[in-house]
């Protein structure tokens, strides 16, 4: 019975992150499990249950790898404002 909730949830994860281009953090956050948990369902299980999937996972994962910086730049302009903001 875990093996099939496991694979339900890889599947749904697979989905969603497809569907809206979410980040691994964003799944994790929306499942309620960990980030290693998400990687491991849309890295490994999800290669063996559908393979086609996968690829579209990889494409999204690789995406979301290339605009990290950005994003990561964003939030510390966004923290760097709200400090100045209240001082």
């Amino acid at each position: 019975m875990a093996r099939s909730n496991c694979m339900e949830r890889t599947i749904k994860e697979a989905i969603d992150m497809v569907r809206y281009g979410y980040t691994v953090r964003q799944v994790a956050k929306v499942y309620e499990v960990s980030k290693s948990t998400v990687h491991r369902d849309v890295t490994k299980r999800l290669r063996e249950l559908d393979y086609v999937m996968f690829v579209k996972v990889r494409k999204v994962l690789m995406y979301n790898k290339s605009q990290r910086h950005i994003r990561g730049g964003m939030a510390n302009k966004a923290r760097y404002l709200k400090r100045s903001e209240n001082n």
